[in-house]
């Protein structure tokens, strides 16, 4: 079983990698057609979506997954970043194919395979590997404290920052997503706060969720503190 995750993390981190470099290059095509001129203000956008933020640490923690295991060695805090890291790409697949799938995002022309490894295959294997992949070790629900942590911050900084972010290409504010821009949003910034909540109870929902499998019969039993 052991063997098998290792090969299997391989492969994911692999795809991942591959897909948000693949988005990432057909981005920066994508400007440079449009004659965009300041690249780093849209590589910083690329960067500032949640689903590319989350795809990113899953490689890095998928990664980390194959040195501890090979090295022997399971911490709790990996655990912790595990939980934290199946929750968000949980979240970035049920946000997406529920209110984004057919969207055209601002990230430039979509590339077809990178966007279902995203949204789709990417937070399928990170849930399967939460669920069976050996070393995953007992958490507390003190630990959905950790998990909501960064989305909270995430969203501070997406709606604070939206209004300074100009596209030189449109000349408005620029927002990852179009629920969050409150100059397309019906009722404005409540229509924004109405999503900004519901997207925050669906990371609660899921987060409680990876803690609950957490504590299953599988689990591992935590080490004792020392």
């Amino acid at each position: 079983m052991t063997a098998l995750f290792l090969v299997l993390r391989l492969v994911a981190a692999l795809a991942i990698g591959a897909a948000v470099v693949g988005q990432l290059v057909m981005s920066i095509a994508f400007w440079q057609s449009q004659g965009v001129t300041n690249l780093g203000f849209q590589i910083v956008n690329f960067f500032s979506f949640f689903t590319i933020e989350s795809n990113v640490a899953s490689v890095v923690v998928l990664v980390m997954g194959i040195g501890l295991t090979l090295l022997r060695r399971n911490p709790m805090w990996f655990t912790v970043l595990r939980a934290v890291v199946v929750t968000f790409m949980v979240t970035t697949g049920i946000v997406y194919n529920l209110l984004l799938r057919g969207i055209e995002l601002p990230q430039g022309s979509t590339l077809d395979w990178s966007n279902e490894i995203l949204h789709v295959w990417g937070p399928i294997y990170l849930l399967v590997d939460w669920l069976f992949a050996p070393g995953r070790l007992r958490l507390e629900w003190k630990h959905i404290g950790t998990i909501v942590a960064f989305p909270i911050v995430w969203a501070i900084y997406t709606l604070v920052r939206g209004p300074f972010a100009i596209d030189e290409r449109t000349g408005a504010p620029w927002y990852p997503y179009p629920f969050l821009n409150p100059d397309l949003s019906a009722n404005g910034y409540l229509s924004v706060a109405f999503y900004v909540i519901l997207i925050a109870a669906v990371i609660g929902l899921a987060g409680a969720g990876v803690i609950r499998i957490s504590r299953s019969g599988s689990a591992e039993p935590a080490p004792a503190q020392r």
